[in-house]
């Protein structure tokens, strides 16, 4: 039977999910693809993991969520790059669907055996997720040099398509959960990174902006989204050592006011400077 934890925070996460894309579609590329990426659905994630499993669980499955979202900065640099190599046509949102997600499941699969090597043999689980937090921040640093226009959306994402964004995630994370409850913390957190967010936010906004709104969030997503990883390592700390709910507040404020605002600020102030 399905523990009744998952299902709470599945739900939960789907509903936080819904309310990202709007951020993009009013404001922007720009502001809400860093603004927008402050960290949702790994809040449920961590509580459920740490709920169902205990501390070591949680440190297992967080360690690995900057791993995760380097992957999923690949994943965004699919969409940034692809698209220029194939024609305007129908074919190239499906295409580039395809392409980024098998990008993200060979990566992942490689990503996670060469986790578990390490980890058993050469540096700790923390020090697996300080590695890819900063390996990320290097990714998202190049691809933010290379400045993009990032219009706001003309035309409303439709209710179902944000319906099933926020499907998707809620059963990303459901699914993490259950991985966690299953005695696969690694895997778990791994899948806690699915990038449920970023791809259907991708498809949604193409689906209804055109090309143009997604590219252009695409890498202002890449940089905000390091704030998860800023929270997942946080947490391992503060849920133990204060309790699920205000050791989820103390991450979630300190990702933002380390990461979240200071990556806002400085990419605003480099666009204004290079205008």
């Amino acid at each position: 039977m399905i523990n009744s934890t998952i299902i709470v925070y599945g739900v939960f996460a789907g509903l936080v999910a819904i309310l990202v894309t709007v951020a993009i579609e009013r404001f922007g590329g720009f502001v809400g693809g860093v603004l927008g990426t402050v960290p949702s659905t790994i809040v449920p994630a961590a509580a459920g993991v740490y709920l169902i499993d205990g501390e070591a669980s949680l440190t297992a499955s967080m360690s690995i969520v900057p791993l995760g979202m380097l992957i999923n900065g690949m994943f965004l640099g699919v969409w940034i790059i692809l698209p220029r190599y194939i024609p305007r046509d129908a074919a190239q949102l499906p295409l580039t669907t395809f392409v980024s997600l098998l990008t993200w499941a060979l990566l992942a699969f490689t990503s996670l055996v060469i986790a578990r090597l390490l980890t058993a043999t050469v540096i700790t689980e923390l020090m697996l997720g300080l590695i890819g937090l900063c390996a990320l921040i290097g990714l998202a640093v190049i691809f933010n040099l290379r400045v993009k226009d990032a219009p706001k959306g003309a035309n409303k994402v439709p209710l179902l398509v944000l319906s099933l964004r926020g499907l998707a995630a809620g059963l990303a994370i459901a699914g993490c959960l259950w991985l966690a409850e299953s005695g696969l913390p690694f895997v778990a957190g791994l899948a806690s990174a699915f990038p449920a967010i970023f791809l259907t936010s991708m498809v949604a906004l193409w689906m209804s902006q055109g090309p143009k709104v997604p590219q252009g969030a695409a890498a202002p997503m890449m940089l905000g989204g390091a704030s998860v990883s800023v929270y997942a390592l946080i947490v391992i700390w503060s849920m133990p050592t204060f309790g699920v709910i205000f050791g989820s507040i103390i991450a979630w404020l300190s990702s933002v006011t380390l990461w979240t605002i200071p990556a806002f600020l400085l990419l605003r102030q480099y666009r204004l400077t290079i205008d």
